[in-house]
């Protein structure tokens, strides 16, 4: 893998757990439980892509 690829991946890393952070947040502050469940399941989509790009390493 080059240098280049390696940086693209952490890149990559580095955004998906912001995503999920993000995700996490702001479900944290939704009281519509319908709502709740679609941020909650974007969360784990990308905690998904994450271990699937960290798979990679």
């Amino acid at each position: 893998m080059t240098s280049k690829e390696l940086q693209y991946l952490e890149d990559a890393l580095g955004h998906e757990k912001f995503f999920q952070s993000k995700c996490n947040e702001v479900m944290s502050e939704l009281s519509d439980e319908q709502l709740r469940s679609c941020v909650q399941q974007m969360a784990q989509k990308h905690q998904q892509i994450f271990s699937s790009l960290y798979g990679l390493l």
